[in-house]
């Protein structure tokens, strides 16, 4: 059995924090593709797949430690919802080039923007996450994020129609839009989760 020098509490916010920078890092590129017209990201799945390593290191050190830092159900909670941010913009790449998509609309790009920022929010958020300080700011920032990628989302389906797209196309950005929305509430559902859990443990 391998021996660690660092504190088992110590070793959950460090993995906390890693994985708030690939959510950073993930949305980053995301919408670095979206920007610069990428049909495929191939670094995504990279950071998908380092994601998922540190998620179950996570779960694993749950198993291990007598005492966590705090309650077990809200240590899964979090960690799985980190991941699923990741598990989320890996997708949007996938199915970008599922779809052979050839034209990053302007709408698809605002919303990488949001995400983008989003990202940074929940990577600043989870670095904080010992001791549950200053967590509200970082909520509040990421649920106005959230509120304009409802606005994009919803102007961006209605120019689809005005502007007569193809069936196939229809159904395409369709899907796309909705995905890069769920994207975003689930940055939203980590935000909560982090507020819930500093509101547990004050």
């Amino acid at each position: 059995m391998r021996l660690s020098l660092v504190p088992q509490e110590r070793r959950f916010y460090a993995l906390f924090k890693k994985q708030g920078e690939l959510v950073n890092e993930s949305l980053e590129q995301l919408r670095n593709g979206l920007l610069e017209g990428q049909t495929r990201h191939p670094r995504l799945r990279e950071l998908e797949h380092e994601c998922d390593d540190v998620t179950h290191e996570i779960y694993n050190l749950i198993n291990q430690t007598f005492v966590t830092p705090f309650e077990r159900e809200d240590i899964y909670s979090l960690a799985s919802s980190l991941d699923e941010v990741v598990d989320l913009a890996e997708e949007v790449s996938d199915k970008i080039d599922l779809y052979r998509v050839k034209e990053i609309t302007p709408s698809a790009r605002r919303m990488g923007e949001v995400l983008a920022k989003a990202g940074k929010e929940l990577e600043q958020a989870v670095a904080d996450l010992e001791g549950f300080k200053n967590l509200t700011p970082h909520r509040l920032a990421i649920h106005s994020l959230e509120n304009e990628g409802d606005r994009i989302t919803r102007e961006a389906l209605a120019q689809l129609f005005t502007d007569g797209a193809s069936p196939s196309d229809l159904v395409k950005w369709k899907d796309l839009y909705d995905l890069l929305e769920t994207t975003m509430d689930q940055c939203e559902h980590v935000a909560n989760v982090l507020e819930a859990t500093s509101i547990k443990n004050a």
